[in-house]
Formats: structure tokens, C-alpha cells, sequence
């Protein structure tokens, strides 16, 4: 049986290296940081995660697309967030009776630009060997040479703002007015699950946007603040640092995840780093350095906190590692009812081994 011709695509990364493939998706042209995620399953989770926002994804298992799409139950936000994607088999049709489309058709709509038909594995490990790196995807340029000019227009993730733009941009809330416990909720970029999973324990929030201040975030007369996960530099956020810092000073109780780690810890006096590689995918082990159980779990994030500087810190203490590479995966405030980690515990895609860390942050608003 003869495959109906594609339409041809490239590849070309920072460093000149050029992959040639199918375009799936928009017919365009698109750029981005590259990164890979090793998860097996659960890709349109990944794909509107807003801390993808301005991304490529690399999805490293074989098959995606073959069980379609679910509108609403495993979308993470309004919409698809990345800049594009990179696979090895992309399946235009899918067998899941309970899906709403095809990933194909998704992908028109939200104008994302893709490539298949690339090994996936050679891509993968080129890209960890050399480092995390600009990259564009085009469909309707196919000159090596004329693209590689156009990747110049691509922004670096070093230094960019990304939070704002993927805010809420307005005000919200989610569970029960007459909760026990009122959330406070900074939404640098947060996944639906993760103020579901807040509101699933008594918790009533109120989600703010991004460069919302203080004294707005106070007025809600909250029992504690969440600073959520989000794309970019957390390093070119000083509006949400001085927010925590004004919020530790509540003596409230404050949760911080993923990005939201890296402003507490930044509110601490902690620097941050751009990491060779970042963490992504559903498998990474973290050990609890104060129960000392591990667990597996998700995570997404290509920036991380300096250890030295923890470690160096009086009033700050670790709680979790990476046991890959030893870097910091969580920490707690002496001093202060105020602790984050760089993982994602609502498990979206992903294990269900960390949650236990919504119910410490209930219990420090009991």
C-alpha cells in the first residue's frame, strides 16, 4: 500500500545541524527553545501546559496523535501553549472512542507548526550532549540556509519575561465561597490541575494574574499564597519576587511550584541558573531528605536554583534532591510557614507519588 505523499519539513537547530522530515500541523513556519520530554503518554497535557510557552517539544516515545484528543478534560490551560513539535511517528487517526479529534486538526486550529518522520532518539541525545538550544520548524521554507537566517529572530530563553503573557488576565476563582481555607493564587503560568487539586481539599481560590500586587493578592484576606509554575527566566521576574518577599512577611503559609520555587527562592536570596538540560518527563527520582522515602515524579523546567547558595543560606534547608544529578528539587524556610519544589505534584501527566504536598500546605493553614 502506497502512503499518500507529505509535505516535506525542516529542522534546523542553533549550531547549523539540520533534520529533514514530514510537516504535521499549521503549514508554516515556526521557532522556539528545543527540549525533550520522556514521557510515554499524556502528550496534550504537555502541549497546553503553559510553562511550554515558547518551546519546541521533542516527544522521545514513538507514536503520538494515536489516541486523538480530549477538549477540556486534558487540557492544562486555554489552549495549546507550545511553539511546536518534533516526533518520530506522528498518526494522523486515532482509535480512542472517547476522543473529540484527531491531533492533526487540533494543531491547525491553534496554528502549530510541526515535523515527524525525524529519529527522535539520534535528535534526543544530540540535544543533551550539546546542550538546550534555539531551533525553527518550516514547512514552506526548505532551504537549509534561508531558515538557519530566520532562527536569528528567535528570542533566548535566558532572560525572558514569559509569565505575563500567559496569565490569566483577570481575576477568578475555583471551589466552595464557604471553604475552611482561602488560596491566595499567583498565576505565573498555572495548570488547571494544580488549583484543582487545591480546591479538592477545602480550599477556595482565588486566582490573580501574574503582575497583580500584593496589596491586591492581601485584600482577598487569604490564609496562604500559591505561586505557580510558568515559563521563562525567573530571573526577569523581580515583580513577583518583591510580591513573595511582601507575602513572607504575612507569616502566612506559602507554596511555591516549579517556577514558583524559583521566585521563593529568589524572594530568599537564592540565585537561579540556566541548566545545561532541563527536567522533563514522568520518570525523574527525587528523594524527601526528611522522610527519606523517594518518589517518582513529573517535571518540566530548564531553569534550577544554585545549591551552593542553599546550602550556604541560615534560614533556608533542603528538603528534596534529584537523584540524577543531585540539584535542588525542594526547600523550606526556617524562619518562615514558606516551602516550594521544582517538580509538579498534581501529577499531570504523571505519578501520583508527590500530592502529599497539597495536604502539608493545608496543614500549615490549619
Amino acid at each position: 500500500m502506497t502512503r499518500p505523499q507529505q509535505p516535506e519539513a525542516l529542522l534546523v537547530l542553533q549550531d547549523g545541524t539540520v533534520f529533514k522530515g514530514f510537516a504535521l500541523g499549521k503549514i508554516g513556519t515556526a521557532g522556539g527553545e528545543i527540549c525533550f520530554n520522556t514521557g510515554m503518554t499524556g502528550y496534550q497535557e504537555i502541549y497546553t501546559d503553559p510553562s511550554y510557552f515558547g518551546q519546541v517539544i521533542v516527544n522521545t516515545t514513538s507514536h503520538i496523535g494515536n489516541y486523538g484528543i480530549q477538549l477540556g478534560a486534558e487540557e492544562e490551560s486555554a489552549g495549546v501553549k507550545i511553539r511546536g513539535m518534533v516526533c518520530n511517528f506522528f498518526s494522523p487517526t486515532y482509535s480512542r472512542h472517547l476522543a473529540d479529534g484527531s491531533l492533526q486538526q487540533y494543531f491547525e486550529q491553534a496554528n502549530i507548526v510541526g515535523i515527524h518522520g525525524i529519529d527522535t532518539r539520534q535528535l534526543v541525545r544530540y540535544i543533551r550532549d550539546k546542550g538546550v538550544m534555539n531551533c525553527i520548524i518550516s514547512s514552506v521554507i526548505l532551504d537549509p540556509e534561508v531558515l538557519f537566517a530566520e532562527l536569528s529572530n528567535v528570542p533566548d530563553m535566558e532572560g525572558l519575561e514569559l509569565s505575563s503573557e500567559v496569565s490569566t488576565q483577570a481575576t477568578y476563582e475555583l471551589g466552595e465561597q464557604d471553604s475552611r481555607f482561602r488560596v491566595a493564587v499567583l498565576d505565573l503560568g498555572v495548570k488547571k490541575s494544580i488549583i484543582q487539586s487545591l480546591a479538592d481539599r477545602g480550599a477556595y481560590c482565588k486566582v490573580f494574574p501574574a503582575k497583580t500586587s500584593f496589596a491586591d493578592l492581601h485584600a482577598f484576606n487569604p490564609d496562604g499564597f500559591f505561586i505557580s509554575n510558568g515559563p521563562g527566566d525567573p530571573a526577569a521576574m523581580p515583580y513577583a519576587v518583591e510580591t513573595v518577599k511582601q507575602a513572607l512577611d504575612t507569616e502566612k503559609p506559602l507554596f511555591g511550584i516549579c517556577l514558583g520555587h524559583q521566585i521563593l527562592s529568589l524572594a530568599s536570596g537564592i540565585g537561579t541558573y540556566k541548566m545545561h538540560n532541563g527536567h522533563r518527563g514522568l520518570n525523574h527520582p527525587v528523594k524527601n531528605l526528611i522522610t527519606g522515602l523517594c518518589e517518582v515524579t513529573s517535571q518540566n523546567h530548564g531553569f534550577a536554583v544554585k545549591g551552593d547558595e542553599v546550602m550556604d543560606h541560615a534560614n533556608v534547608e533542603v528538603t528534596h534532591i534529584n537523584l540524577n544529578d543531585q540539584t535542588i528539587e525542594g526547600i523550606r524556610r526556617k524562619d518562615k510557614p514558606a516551602f516550594s519544589v521544582q517538580y509538579h505534584p498534581e501529577a499531570s501527566p504523571g505519578p501520583h507519588d508527590s500530592r502529599y504536598l497539597f495536604d502539608d500546605f493545608i496543614k500549615l493553614m490549619q
